[in-house]
């Protein structure tokens, strides 16, 4: 069975989707794609036409899209700013909807969306892709089963060099380029805090309190030769601390020469995980304190006995699909718990919380780094919530 699917957004995020996933996926049926710069919806139906040998209609007005009868959900993976607005639309229009991941424009649509889909019911689902990561849900299995202790401390970043992506903005349709110039926060978060909000049980048992937001000077894109003045601080760190008493760190840091990390970093009584060096230390087990280089890349061992059932299953399915399956993990969940009426795994109230951070880390910021609440989008249902990844991991894996 196949769910006929709209795709708005044709720009390099969903062209490439279109390209190196949804028409592989072989319980998914591309019927139509919509983006309002010319070209770019007619280049993207003609590549699903040639790739699936199915006609594919080119939209250049998404509420048009929205009217065609033939679609089954809608896939949004436009700008930023569009995300939270073009799934409120789909609800609305009782469409089911996953949308790409980014911070919020501000903190009352955060509350709009959590509000339709309760009034609605219509299925949403946010694609945090980074929470299929095969190490990050391996170490989330390794807290699960004890091996770090008590959870303490988490970290993680989007540190990627996007300079080039940003200077170019004006000339490529690139949505980043408008964003650093008039905002300044922590404009991404979700790739870092996704997988720890989940391995944190924030939401089902958990919930996050207050933030402390600070930007450094914004340098980086004129040194790079960016014309213009980026408002946009070149490091961000956001410190978040939660209701279990753990406290978590996320960097944002795009815009200065650097290497590709998200430095997922989990910290417990009884030990801790390490991305940047790929690591494992286990109190008891490892004492070299002071010369820990020989022991980096240790992690694979763990890796490899600690796999999550869900990942061991894919492998042997096969995985395709970009950011190391990681694509074709979440959105091939979306369609799973759409066929089967399943709740999805990381649902509207992860989607308000996670997004949340951004406006209200510019709240922070621009107050001077004072600390700034947290709103409890599930309004005080994450006390006895039941995670909704690890349900459909169960239904995926066991039928249960």
């Amino acid at each position: 069975m196949k769910t006929r699917i709209g795709v708005v957004g044709c720009g390099q995020r969903g062209h490439s989707l279109v390209k190196d996933l949804f028409c592989d996926m072989p319980n998914v049926q591309i019927v139509a794609v919509c983006d309002d710069y010319p070209g770019r919806a007619e280049t993207t139906a003609r590549l699903v036409k040639s790739m699936s040998g199915k006609a594919c209609k080119a939209y250049l007005d998404y509420g048009e899209m929205l009217g065609d009868s033939n679609i089954e959900a809608v896939l949004v993976v436009s700008p930023w700013e569009t995300h939270i607005p073009f799934a409120i639309r789909a609800m609305e229009a009782g469409i089911p909807v996953g949308i790409e991941v980014a911070g919020a424009s501000n903190l009352q649509e955060c509350w709009d969306l959590v509000r339709t889909f309760e009034r609605t019911r219509v299925p949403f689902m946010f694609l945090e892709n980074c929470c299929f990561g095969h190490v990050e849900m391996a170490v989330m299995n390794m807290v699960r089963k004890g091996l770090f202790g008590e959870i303490v401390h988490c970290a993680g970043a989007y540190a990627h060099d996007l300079r080039n992506e940003i200077a170019y903005g004006d000339i490529n349709h690139h949505y980043r380029l408008r964003h650093y110039h008039n905002r300044n926060g922590e404009n991404y978060p979700t790739h870092e805090l996704g997988p720890i909000a989940k391995l944190l049980n924030i939401n089902t048992g958990n919930k996050m309190l207050t933030l402390t937001s600070a930007a450094s000077k914004a340098r980086g894109m004129n040194a790079y030769g960016a014309e213009g003045v980026f408002n946009q601080g070149d490091i961000v760190n956001t410190v978040i601390k939660c209701a279990g008493g753990e406290t978590i760190l996320l960097t944002l840091d795009t815009t200065l020469p650097r290497y590709y990390c998200r430095d997922f970093t989990v910290r417990g009584v009884n030990g801790m995980y390490e991305e940047r060096t790929n690591s494992i230390f286990i109190d008891g087990v490892h004492e070299d304190h002071f010369n820990w280089k020989p022991n980096w890349n240790n992690a694979e061992e763990y890796l490899k006995e600690y796999d999550h059932p869900l990942w061991q299953a894919y492998r042997k399915s096969g995985l395709f699909g970009g950011h190391d399956g990681m694509d074709a993990l979440v959105y091939g969940a979306f369609v799973e718990c759409l066929q089967n009426g399943w709740d999805m795994p990381i649902d509207v109230y992860d989607a308000a919380a996670w997004m949340a951070i951004t406006p209200l880390s510019e709240i922070s910021i621009a107050s001077g780094s004072l600390p700034v609440e947290i709103p409890d989008f599930t309004s005080g249902r994450w006390m006895n919530s039941s995670d909704p990844m690890n349900i459909y991991a169960n239904k995926r894996l066991f039928n249960t």
